[in-house]
């Protein structure tokens, strides 16, 4: 069995907060059962590792609780974030500019890379 897992969110639309509750959930229930668990940030998804941007959405209307809130819980739990150096110029940012949470800046190999690997199962959203 697989001891990693990999969680490429590169389909995931921002735009549609509803749609990021699950991966982060996910992400922090495999963390919490010990499994090593990266999530990349990357596409239009890569927009939430900018600063400010997951504090203003919300999984749903009224919640307390917003999606930057999803990815600090994950990361208490031990997941590792990363994005994709393309998305940095996608959404013009600097390294400054990204959430303390992303961990590092990856490029497509490491992506391809980490889901080759046998010992790592590989979602995407």
């Amino acid at each position: 069995m697989a001891d990693k897992l990999l969680m490429v969110m590169v389909n995931t639309d921002p735009s549609n907060p509803q749609e990021l509750g699950a991966p982060f959930f996910q992400a922090t229930v495999a963390a919490a059962m010990d499994f090593e668990v990266e999530v990349v940030l990357t596409a239009r998804a890569g927009e939430l590792a900018k600063k400010g941007v997951a504090e203003k959405m919300f999984v749903m209307p009224g919640s307390p609780k917003s999606v930057y809130d999803f990815i600090k819980d994950a990361h208490e739990a031990g997941v590792k974030f990363f994005v994709c150096t393309p998305t940095l110029e996608l959404w013009e940012c600097t390294k400054e500019d990204l959430i303390p949470e992303i961990q590092d800046i990856v490029g497509g190999a490491y992506v391809i890379e980490q889901a080759m690997d046998d010992d790592v199962v590989t979602f995407t959203y």
